[in-house]
């Protein structure tokens, strides 16, 4: 009777030893920090400034600024764009009380309690995946004749990237228009329509109410963006249309249909630097990370901090 009891408890136990020791839960990669080099994070809910070490800064920013689905590549071009750009940060800001904003208006930082509420049961892969691509890159940055460059990046292009004294007020040498192809084949938003009645449209432009209406563009980009457009009488900078319609990107055209309006554009964002989808397209296309920077940052060499 003991034998037959001691069987049927080892039968039970075993599936469950077996799980134990095969299929275990996925442990979080620590990171062992080598510098003290820290980053103040304004964070725009609270307004207060976060200091975090460098390395961890730059899984938060890759963590909130990509699909964590994108290629290994893609996520560690992301990571070095974002080191050199926090980098050129640190510069600009040790007068301030803090380097960065958590936002857009910097780069977008996550910590670990919003990854947690993005991902759920997929936290610690996920996680684990970004730190990848950031200690696979570890202290990595783009040089530009001995200064740390201005490593812009946007979301999705036109087809081609920005000349940056098209859209910026200064040009930079690595900051220069090209042809980025891989955007339409990989983009959820390469292409996009948005629509208004004509009264929205006229009142979100300021504009009187007309049946009728004019459109012109003054003046584009070498690409193809409006920088200038006149719209029933009135002239707009590219920028205010597209800030005050909720568009994608100034890479847009305007169609009228009785009394309503569709707009198309095409491309996400401002256009300089890095297609983040286009690093994408080339990842997937067997571009190393350092092939991907290199192209969309002309002439820069990557250097480590440390």
């Amino acid at each position: 009777m003991k034998k037959l009891i001691f069987t049927t408890i080892l039968i039970i136990l075993i599936p469950y030893i077996m799980i134990s020791i095969f299929i275990r839960e996925p442990e979080e990669i620590k990171f062992k920090y080598m510098s003290n080099m820290t980053i103040r994070i304004l964070r725009s809910a609270t307004g207060v400034i976060d200091v975090v070490p460098i390395e961890e800064y730059i899984v938060g920013v890759v963590s909130g600024e990509v699909p964590i689905s994108f290629e290994m590549d893609a996520l560690k071009a992301q990571a070095v764009a974002a080191r050199s750009y926090v980098l050129k940060q640190l510069e600009y800001n040790q007068n301030k009380d803090y380097d960065v904003v958590d936002t857009v208006m910097n780069q977008v930082y996550l910590d670990s309690e919003q990854l947690k509420n993005r991902w759920g049961a997929d936290y610690t892969n996920n996680l684990n995946k970004a730190k990848m691509a950031v200690l696979e890159t570890k202290g990595e940055y783009l040089d530009c004749n001995g200064s740390v460059v201005e490593a812009l990046f946007f979301s999705t292009s036109t087809g081609y990237t920005e000349n940056s004294g098209e859209v910026f007020p200064t040009q930079q040498p690595y900051l220069k228009s090209v042809a980025s192809t891989w955007d339409a084949e990989v983009s959820p938003v390469f292409n996009d329509y948005f629509y208004f009645s004509l009264s929205d449209f006229y009142n979100r432009l300021g504009l009187t109410y007309s049946d009728v209406l004019n459109v012109n563009v003054v003046s584009t980009t070498s690409t193809g963006r409006i920088k200038q457009i006149n719209i029933n009488g009135k002239l707009f900078s590219g920028d205010d249309v597209q800030y005050l319609l909720g568009l994608r990107s100034t890479f847009f055209t305007i169609s009228q249909d009785g009394s309503n309006i569709t707009i198309n554009t095409k491309g996400f964002g401002h256009g300089v630097g890095m297609s983040q989808y286009g690093a994408q397209g080339m990842a997937l296309n067997g571009y190393k990370y350092d092939e991907i920077l290199k192209y969309y940052y002309q002439g820069v060499e990557i250097k480590k901090i440390y």
